[in-house]
Order: C-alpha cells, then structure tokens, then sequence
C-alpha cells in the first residue's frame, strides 16, 4: 500500500469551550501518547503565527536507529498539515449572559427541538441520545419545582403570609448555591447551550451563525489549495454538523472542488442528526447529501456503543432522506479497547469523558486512533477496514 508523504488535515472539534490554540495543545498530547503507544516519533511544529483557523505542522516518523551512511532510507516520513476550524467564538456567544438568561434560552431551544420533530426522531433512531437530549432540562425542572416548593412552605404549613421573607430568600440560597454548583458534575447550562447550536444550525435564521459559516468555508477553500497526497476532513459531535455545513457550502459553489484529490471525510461521535432530524433542517440534510454523493470524497463514520452521546449504528446519510446515495462507512470501535482497564474503569461513568476519547490519545493499540487517522503514515481510508494494518509492516 502506498504511504502517506504529505497530508492536509481539517478537523473540527465538538462543542467544548477551548480555543484553537487549546485544541492544539490537546492534540499533541494525544499525539505523543499514540507515538509512545505504537512506537513511533513525532515532531510538532508551533502553530502558524497569525493563522486563522489555527494551523501548525505535524511530522511523524518510523523509529529506527540512524541508518550508517549509504546503508539506505531511514525508514517512512509523514508530513501532515492541521487547520484546527474550532468555534469556540460560537460557545462563547452562546454561554454569554446571566444564569436566567441562559435557563430560559435553554428551555425555549428544548420546546424548539420539540416542535420541529427533533426528539421523536432521537428516540426513533437513539433512545439512548433522546434520554441525553431530556437529561439536563428534567433535572432542571425538577430542582425548579423543588425551588417553588421550599417557596411556598408557609402556605402549606398555614402560616402568615409574611413567612415568604424567610422561605423566598431560603428557595433562592438552594437553586442558586445548592443545585447550580450541583448541576455543573454534569455541565447542565453548557448542554443547554449546545441545544442552543443545534438549532442554529438546523434551522439556519441566525446571520451571525450563517456568516461565521461562509468565512469558514473561505478559509477552509484556501487550506485545500495546498499540495498533498490525502486530505482529510475529520470532525467530532456539533463539529461535524459544522463541518457538513461548510463542506456543503465550498461542494454547492464549485462541485468540482475535489476533482484530482484523495479526500476522507471521518465523522467522530457525530451529532448531524442532533441538527439533521429537526424538520426545518433542510439546507443540513441537502449538503449531507452533497458529501455522500461527491465521488472523490470517502465517508467513514466512528460510532461507539458505550458513548450514549452518538447514533450508534444509525446510518447518517440515509436517515438524512439519501436512502438512494452512497452511504458512510461504520466503524465501530470500543473504548475499553483503547484505554487501560483502570483507565476505562475510572471515566466510563461520565459520558461527556467517554464522549471526548475519540480524539484523546490511547493507552493501547487498538483499531481505531486519532493521530494515525490524522498524521499516521497509512492512507485514513485503512480505517474502513478492520482487517488493514494502521502501521507499516
């Protein structure tokens, strides 16, 4: 099999309040990870000073002792180049404003998603996803109702009205000292905010979202004019609904984009149909069938059975109404493959952990790994094969 000399790489990260310069960092401690994993070196260059998505350079290298001279090659070389497209301006804006404020936007994106279809389709196809879509919001309003009910003790309990002095002030120190540090063991407001998202992006009517996206699509234009052998555009949860749309968008104004090239689009976690399912989704699911149908583009989708934040062996393109396009490629992989039985057995409690490891580093060799899909020496298209090798023999 042909090696990989030079790679381009956008990956878009999933909904988590770091920056590009966060998300590099996050990388290369993967990446050094895998290295030590499968006995590989890897360089890691600084990221490009002033560059927009954060971009920096990424060598890996088979490990050997220096070769005497004329006795040959020192082994295999990969360059790859990493645009990290993250949009933690987005998080921000979305997690911008006063408590209240964030509850009541929170609730009205719930009804939204509602409305629109969306969780009748997450119980449909992922009842595990639709109990992770109603998890924050009924934790809410029970501890909202619990509130209520400290309010109006003296009531219940026949008192003078004017016991509300002490009950109200009471049902305030709970909600607001009690139950939201509580709330945050499970990171209730940043999940009402990625709710926020996914009917931003589902619906479309935000300019500030839509213009975000069309300079995205500028920048990731301009990363596909550089040389390479592969390219590979990789996305974990929200991103990949991020990532569809701007894919979508350069595919919609020039079809022809990725003529002459070799290109992988690999969908970690991914949460399309977070986005997707609701009934206003239309411009989401066209571009989704967009991607399906570009001949020059590979599909593969890495779902995990013990991440609940995914549509486990749910098949993306069709439900997204392309029953008739070429489908993504399931890979189906296993945390506790990848991880230590220590290791697995001290996160696989917190879903949003587990949620992370697509793209953390690993403690085993296992058949699915972030940095060799994005800066191994074999094509990322191995990853569709269980039965290929992810190092040179």
């Amino acid at each position: 099999m042909e090696l990989i000399d030079k790679r381009v790489v956008l990956h878009f990260p999933g909904f988590e309040p770091l920056d590009g310069i966060a998300h590099k960092a996050r990388y290369e401690r993967a990446a050094r990870q895998s290295a030590a994993v499968w006995g590989y070196s890897i360089e890691m260059g600084p990221a490009d000073e002033g560059s927009d998505p954060v971009s920096f350079g990424v060598r890996t290298a088979e490990r050997v002792a220096a070769p005497e001279v004329g006795t040959g090659s020192p082994g295999w070389q990969t360059k790859s180049r990493i645009h990290m497209v993250d949009h933690d301006i987005l998080v921000r804006k979305l997690r911008a404003g006063n408590t209240l404020s964030q509850i009541i936007a929170g609730f009205r994106s719930c009804a939204e998603i509602m409305f629109e279809g969306g969780m009748r389709g997450y119980f449909r196809h992922a009842w595990r996803f639709g109990l992770f879509f109603l998890f924050p919001f009924l934790l809410t309003a029970l501890a909202i109702a619990l509130t209520a009910q400290i309010a109006i003790i003296p009531y219940g309990l026949g008192f003078s009205p004017w016991h509300v002095l002490w009950s109200g002030p009471l049902a305030f120190c709970f909600f607001i000292f009690a139950f939201l540090p509580f709330s945050e063991r499970f990171h209730t407001l940043h999940l009402f905010a990625d709710w926020k998202m996914a009917v931003a992006l589902g619906r479309m009517d935000r300019s500030d979202f839509n213009d975000w996206l069309e300079g995205r699509a500028a920048t990731v234009r301009k990363a596909l004019d550089e040389e390479a052998d592969e390219y590979v555009i990789s996305s974990h949860s929200m991103g990949s609904s991020v990532a569809a749309h701007v894919i979508g968008i350069l595919l919609e104004r020039e079809p022809e984009i990725f003529q002459g090239k070799r290109v992988v689009f690999a969908t970690l976690g991914s949460a399309i149909l977070q986005c997707a399912l609701m009934s206003s989704a239309t411009l989401l699911r066209a571009r989704v069938g967009l991607i399906a149908r570009c001949p020059e583009i590979s599909w593969i989708d890495v779902q995990c059975l013990t991440d609940s934040i995914n549509f486990y062996k749910v098949p993306v393109v069709a439900v997204s109404g392309h029953a008739d396009a070429p489908q993504a490629k399931m890979i189906l992989i296993r945390v506790k493959q990848m991880l230590t039985r220590e290791h697995y057995r001290k996160i696989r409690k917190d879903q949003l952990r587990v949620h992370r490891q697509y793209v953390l580093g690993p403690d085993l060799q296992a058949p699915f790994d972030f940095t060799l899909l994005t800066s191994g020496p074999m094509p990322a298209s191995v990853f569709a094969n269980p039965d290929k090798k992810r190092m040179p023999g």
